[in-house]
């Protein structure tokens, strides 16, 4: 914003922020004493309920002038709510609210800074405008002998020029620093006006963030030991039904041999050749299983490299499309990870699906993953699928994850993790 405009906005609010004030200002102490004071006769409680109410529209405008100083509006405070359509609920319930009081005090008090403010903004103004203009009207002063000006009083000489050319310095100083003190004096009755009438709505609003982002803090908690957990009895499952059937075999089949060597050396050796198979493909069930905790393309390559060695393991065949990105936070890039390899794995078993696409995107603060197929559709991250690990997994992190499948129609899963 230029520093005319503001200056012109900053005038504008104090100006009017005076009268405001003084008009607000007699209306509370006014309506406020003759309420207290006719209370005994019951005449008082519908006066104060109405001063209530006036000194509310008050704020209201105050609320929404505000806004234009401090460069912000600010929140409206949740006043209380009349319960029930009895008469003297109506009336006690604005008494009741603590903010209604607090804009009775704000109308009370607030002359005390508009005050202040109007007068240092009239005076800088006043001094500016005037002082730098007294050439063009100085000769429209009458003066006689016996008149003074400022400049003789304080010793400095008589005559025009040195007249002149006094009151436009002094007027040079005020045009100067009319901003700050301009400036200053608005802010002065705009933060009286805001601790007032907003500050206990903006307090409010701060604990509900505060509490938004501990829930949140606890979710992502509670999502990562899901996630953990479910990991971990996949893991305890894949090796019991793999390498430790293949481990059980393998040390049956050595067993056999032992036994054979000496009987019946060709067969022997036949059970052993089995058994280095059977060593093979354990090693290889390892090292698969390996990748699924802590893949070492990913950690030495980073994300891109590891895609592409998924990509290119996966049986359906995958469009990728990975631009160069830089390493990321290792969470970050170990859940992406395994969305998409968590993705690739659905779609090569379940999904029917002759193609798949891939692509990430880094934007601003988010990566942003797809994973696309044209397949039968009918995923869903609800409990008891397969995604539901994965969303726990995305949701530990910070991030997000949504799934389209519609029968028939493939599947599109999108990610967006926090970078």
């Amino acid at each position: 914003m230029s520093i005319l405009r503001r200056l012109g906005q900053d005038t504008q609010y104090v100006l009017f922020g005076f009268p405001l004030g003084l008009i607000a200002c007699v209306l509370a102490f006014t309506l406020f004493g003759l309420g207290v004071g006719l209370t005994v006769v019951w005449i008082g409680l519908p006066l104060l309920l109405g001063m209530m109410l006036l000194m509310r529209g008050f704020a209201t405008l105050e609320r929404a002038r505000v806004g234009a100083v401090l460069g912000r509006q600010l929140p409206h405070p949740a006043y209380k709510r009349v319960a029930g359509p009895s008469f003297w609920r109506r009336v006690t319930t604005p008494l009741s609210d603590g903010q209604s009081w607090l804009d009775l005090l704000h109308a009370m008090f607030r002359f005390i800074p508009s005050t202040i403010a109007f007068a240092f903004v009239v005076t800088w103004w006043s001094g500016a405008i005037g002082g730098l203009t007294m050439p063009l009207w100085d000769w429209a002063i009458p003066r006689g002998p016996d008149n003074t000006d400022l400049p003789e009083l304080l010793g400095l000489g008589d005559g025009t020029a040195l007249r002149l050319s006094f009151y436009v310095a002094v007027g040079a100083f005020f045009a100067l620093t009319l901003f700050p003190v301009v400036r200053g004096s608005a802010l002065l009755e705009a933060k009286f006006a805001r601790v007032l009438l907003s500050g206990v709505a903006e307090l409010r609003e701060q604990v509900a963030e505060a509490e938004a982002a501990r829930d949140t803090a606890q979710a992502q908690k509670d999502a990562a030991v899901s996630a953990e957990a479910i990991a971990l009895r996949r893991l305890e499952r894949d090796i019991h039904d793999g390498p430790q059937q293949r481990l059980i075999r393998l040390a049956m089949d050595l067993g056999r041999a032992e036994q054979q060597f000496d009987s019946d050396p060709e067969r022997a050796r036949a059970t052993v050749a089995e058994a280095l198979a059977q060593t093979r493909e354990t090693l290889d069930e390892l090292r698969a299983l390996s990748r699924g905790i802590a893949p070492p393309i990913l950690v030495d390559r980073g994300l891109p490299a590891a895609l592409t060695a998924l990509a290119g393991r996966c049986t359906v065949p995958v469009d990728l499309d990975v631009p160069p990105i830089g390493r990321l936070d290792p969470a970050t890039e170990t859940a992406a990870y395994f969305v998409v390899a968590e993705a690739l794995t659905n779609v090569a078993k379940h999904s029917q699906a002759t193609e798949a696409r891939v692509a990430i995107e880094q934007d601003g603060g988010q990566l942003r993953v797809e994973v696309i197929d044209d397949g039968i559709g009918g995923a869903s991250l609800a409990k008891g699928h397969g995604l539901s690990g994965l969303d726990d997994r995305v949701r530990a992190v910070g991030g997000e994850l949504t799934v389209r499948s519609a029968e028939g129609l493939g599947t599109l899963l999108r990610v967006a993790l926090p970078v």
